[in-house]
């Protein structure tokens, strides 16, 4: 498996770590953490670095973006990912980016957090602000998510703005959880490249990159069982971490099937012509568009 994205990827890349639970041995701490680049539309790892822990998860995020190919994708990242190297590698790389802002940068964070206040109270002035909202009921739960996009960072610190590549706007999101009769109100702030250009977009990619913790982390741990895994002599844990994610690649692309991942999983071990039907099925679609995943 080579260094490069096969094909064209359009849409959000997401691009998060997970840590091998199983990989250290008895009183170390050095857990194997995987960083993975996660095409969220097709559900398909491009890239994956491995790190030293989670506190290498920097480094891993600068190598994958020397490898990829991201003209017409969205790269999204949470806090730790909030980093102006990062950003410019990005743009150079031919992508845009939605970057969630925290403390870590500590002066970003109270300008967006302050201009959003000053914002609701007093207005925005002449600055064009777009507003969705979506409710979500689950299990007796409402969770209703209030978008703020201001695609304008001229009211921003000249050199706080110039810090930051191809800076086109800021957003919000005002995220109201009930229970009952508990409301709990949560507030966060994101940068984005001047690709991103409207609230819709905005919205869309914040919710897609959760499809790296869903579709990607999860699924490992509960069809796989990642986290129970103990193989971790030599380069092992990584090696099959990388198989994990090219068979689920491959479970995915078999369409119509009314079996889940795990039946799926199941039945391709004990059933030879339906192995290598959706050995082919998987190679001959990569082939033609997409990399199912680099290393």
């Amino acid at each position: 498996m080579d260094q490069r994205t096969g094909g064209v990827v359009e849409g959000v890349v997401a691009i998060d770590g997970k840590t091998l639970r199983g990989s250290g041995n008895k009183g170390s701490n050095a857990l194997l953490h995987m960083v993975t680049a996660y095409a969220v539309q097709s559900g398909l790892c491009l890239a994956q670095e491995g790190t030293c822990g989670k506190g290498h998860e920097l480094t891993g995020v600068k190598s994958l973006l020397d490898i990829l190919i991201l003209k017409g994708c969205i790269v999204t990242m949470d806090a730790l990912g909030c980093q102006t190297e990062l950003a410019e590698r990005i743009v150079a790389r031919g992508g845009d980016y939605l970057l969630q802002v925290k403390d870590n940068q500590k002066n970003l964070a109270e300008a967006i957090r302050e201009f959003f206040e000053q914002g609701g109270k007093a207005g925005f002035g002449k600055l064009t602000v777009g507003r969705i909202e979506d409710i979500e009921k689950d299990h007796g739960r409402i969770w209703t998510r209030r978008y703020t996009w201001i695609n304008d960072v001229s009211w921003m610190d000249k050199s706080m703005c110039q810090a930051w590549k191809k800076l086109g706007g800021v957003g919000m999101i005002e995220s109201v959880r009930q229970i009952g009769d508990e409301i709990s109100v949560e507030h966060r702030y994101a940068i984005g490249s001047s690709g991103v250009q409207t609230v819709e977009m905005f919205a869309k990619a914040s919710r897609s990159h959760w499809g790296i913790e869903n579709g990607l982390h999860w699924t490992l741990d509960v069809v796989f069982r990642e986290d129970q895994c103990r193989t971790r002599t030599g380069h092992s844990a990584r090696n099959f971490s990388t198989l994990r994610k090219f068979v689920l690649a491959t479970l995915r692309k078999e369409e119509g099937s009314k079996m889940g991942l795990r039946r799926r999983r199941t039945h391709a071990d004990r059933n030879q012509d339906y192995r290598e039907s959706l050995i082919d099925t998987a190679f001959s679609a990569s082939s033609s568009k997409e990399s199912m995943i680099t290393t």
